[in-house]
């Protein structure tokens, strides 16, 4: 039976997406862009939403 672990082997900070690409039979890189792309999408909405936006007259 498998268990889900961190890598020992993958790894770039503590082995979580390797463990999770271990796990799962998948790239690590997929888990890490899954990791990583909310990270810089929802702080761009929300300064999207609140800042002002220019006027070149």
């Amino acid at each position: 039976m498998k268990q889900l672990r961190r890598s020992s082997t993958d790894k770039v900070i503590a082995g979580v997406c390797g463990g999770l690409a271990e796990y799962f039979g998948a790239p690590a890189i997929m888990f890490r862009l899954l990791f990583l792309l909310p990270g810089l999408v929802i702080p761009y909405i929300i300064l999207a939403l609140f800042l002002p936006s220019s006027t070149s007259w």
